[in-house]
Order: structure tokens, then sequence, then C-alpha cells
């Protein structure tokens, strides 16, 4: 089980409404050189900046708050075409009303934010609202539940490799995040995917291009006033490669991705990292949830610094009772310097859409199914989850990448 952190607000909703719009691109006073004199040039690319101290304050205790004891993420950033093709599998069409009633069901949903500390928004949801009016982002903060924003805008083939991808979206990035900050956003999520294989995959191209955007995005994210979660996916995908290969690769990738977060002079305590638990290909039996939690833990240990507050993995294909199971089995292995929890999407949703099925008179079922796939993987943040799982069975999946940019 994790090490303590420090206390959430008192008053979330009062604490996020009344911190004000940063100033991180107009103001020196948020700059300082290492030897504490003002910094006069405020390009965000110079290397040697560190953030001002109110503003550093606000980004730890943040990062600090969605990591507490108990409680995840719930990620509902899917883009407008991924959210048509969920909402195709229950006979939807993916219209804008649909999908602003799909959300509304989610963050409305009663009691959710007794197990829900921040939730990630695509940037349509982000600025929606309720059929009532009221601003999804005001109904998240009502039931204490930090909003959130996938600032990213798809991935693009990297060229000379073998379907191996980059993740595009830092132009503009800065006065996005100023927009997104101001709409009441606190973090920000930035999806690097690496592929894997059992020979040739990922190569070191892959590896560092994905490395180098993820801290340049963070650097941009805490320049601004947002949370960065950092997410180097090692997906799941097709193969016979071995839990063993994944681990390997797992560990590369991530002490790449701290070194270049290091190099970007990142501030570890405000920032949460977003990996994959260490799973083996499509190809393999599943493993024991103490056999992916062995070596997931290990991974972490050897390539994650203790300064980071919080681990939120990835359901990346798992089924929704197997990322529970796995979940629950990881804090066997405590305490650790950081809380080992969830950010979960599919793993949250995919009964709760089959339920709902755009029908009025599911809605509150549907919002049942969400909570109790909540209060789970809370239990399970835990250590403490024994079961019955609400949607029990399943099998992992394998996740099809889209390219093409934003809302692809």
């Amino acid at each position: 089980m994790a090490a303590p952190i420090a206390a959430p607000p008192a008053n979330l909703q009062g604490a996020v409404s009344s911190i004000p719009l940063p100033r991180s691109c107009t103001s020196d006073r948020l700059w300082r050189n290492r030897d504490g004199s003002q910094y006069s040039d405020r390009k965000s690319d110079q290397p040697n900046f560190i953030l001002g101290s109110a503003f550093l304050e606000e980004l730890k205790r943040t990062a600090a708050y969605i990591a507490q004891p108990g409680k995840g993420i719930l990620a509902s950033d899917e883009s407008n075409a991924t959210t048509g093709k969920r909402l195709a599998t229950v006979g939807l069409d993916n219209t804008e009303a649909n999908r602003q009633a799909w959300r509304e069901l989610l963050y409305s949903a009663p009691g959710l934010g007794n197990y829900i500390s921040g939730t990630i928004m695509f940037e349509e949801t982000l600025f929606q609202s309720t059929r009532d009016g009221v601003q999804f982002v005001d109904i998240l903060k009502k039931q204490g539940i930090v909003p959130g924003i996938k600032v990213d805008t798809g991935l693009q083939p990297i060229d000379g490799t073998d379907g191996e991808t980059a993740t595009q979206g830092l132009d503009g990035l800065g006065e996005r995040c100023r927009r997104y900050y101001a709409q009441g956003a606190r973090f920000a999520k930035w999806r690097a995917v690496i592929k894997v294989d059992s020979e040739k995959h990922p190569s070191s191209t892959s590896i560092l291009e994905n490395a180098h955007g993820l801290a340049r995005y963070a650097q941009i994210a805490q320049a601004n006033g947002l949370v960065p979660i950092v997410e180097p996916e090692v997906t799941l995908g097709p193969g016979d490669y071995s839990i063993e290969r994944t681990a390997y690769i797992s560990e590369k990738v991530n002490s790449h991705v701290f070194r270049f977060l290091n190099e970007y002079n990142i501030i570890l305590e405000g920032i949460l990292l977003k990996p994959n638990m260490i799973l083996p290909g499509l190809d393999v039996p599943t493993p024991p949830p103490e056999e992916v939690a062995k070596y997931t833990l290990r991974t972490m240990m050897r390539s994650v610094p203790g300064a980071v507050p919080g681990i939120h993995f990835l359901s990346g294909g798992m089924s929704e009772e197997e990322a529970t199971l796995n979940l629950n089995a990881l804090q066997a292995y405590g305490p650790t310097p950081w809380s080992l929890t969830f950010s979960y999407g599919r793993a949250l949703q995919s009964s709760t859409l089959k339920i709902w099925s755009g029908k009025e008179e599911n809605w509150k079922a549907a919002q049942e199914r969400l909570v109790a796939l909540a209060r789970a993987n809370s239990e399970a943040q835990l250590g403490k989850y024994t079961g019955p799982h609400p949607s029990p069975g399943g099998t992992r999946i394998l996740q099809t990448l889209r390219l093409g940019g934003a809302g692809k």
C-alpha cells in the first residue's frame, strides 16, 4: 500500500475555482534562475528556469490530491471519432447530442466522487454542459473530482519505421493549456504509444522521439498551471512475446522518459505517471494477477523516481475484472514511494455503456454500474478488494491505433 501523501484540500470546488489564471507567459515572477535571480526571457523552451514557489505548490497540491489513497482517474477523453465507434456498438449515432448525453451520465453519477479524484476529458466535453445548463466542470468539482484534459492531437507514423508512431500536438500547446486552465482544467494528458514485439520493436528512434515529446509537453503543461499526466504506453498487442520482454522494454522506455523529464527541468512532484501494467502478448495465456503484479512493481521500482506522487495504470486492453484484480494484487507489495492506482477508460465504461444503450429508462442502472466499478477499483487500490466483480469475466482485446491527428 502506498505511503501517505499530502492531505487534499478541504473544499475542492473552492480550492480549484479560487486559483487565479496562471501568467506563465506574461509575468517574470513565475520564473527564476537557479541562483534565485529573476529570469527576464520568458520563452518556455529555455533550459535554465524553474517554477516560482506559489505556482509549484499549486501543481504539487493538485497532483497529491489526484493520487490520494482509495481513488483513481476516470479516463473519458476518447476523441469524437473513437466515441462514435463506442456508441455504434449500442446502436447510437455519433452526434454531439449523444456524446453529450453519454458524458453527462458519467459525470453526474451519484457518489462517483467517493472513488474518483480526477476525470480526463476531450476538448469538446470540457466546454459542454448538462441538459439543465450546468457546465460539466462544475458538476465534477461539486463531487470533488478534478477536471483534466487530453492535449495531444493524435498519432502519426514515424518515417523509416515499421508502423511505429509519434504523438502530435506541441504546436500551439501553450495557448491551449491557458484556455483549458481558464475553463477549469487542472491537469492534462498526453499519450505516447510504443510498439513492442519479441524481436525488433521498439526502435531507438521510437523511444527517443516519444520520450522527447512527453518531456516537452510536460514542460509546457506545468508552465501553464496544468499537472501533466505522462503516459508512455508500451501497448498490448498481438504476438507471443513474453511478460519478461514487456518488463524489459517498459523499464527501458521509462528510464528514457525520466531522463528527458530531468533534462527539461520537470518538477516530478507535480506530475503523474500513466504506464501500462506488465503483460505478455495477446497470443500468450493471460497470466495470474500475482505474476502481473510482480513484474509491474519490479519495473516501476527500477525506473520511476520516488518523487512522483502517483502511478495511475491504464487498463489497456484488459477486461474490467482483470484490471481490478491486477490492481489489487499490486498492493500486496507495499509500501511503495508512490500511490499505485488507476486511470481506467474502457474498464469503467464498457459495461456501463451497454447497460445504458441510449435509453433514458436505463440511466440510473448505468450510473449504478459505473459507481460499482469505481468502488471495486477503489477497494483494489487499497488492497481490500474481495469481489464479486460488478462485471465478471471478459477477455483481453486488441486496441486499434488510429492515425491522422486531431480527433482521430
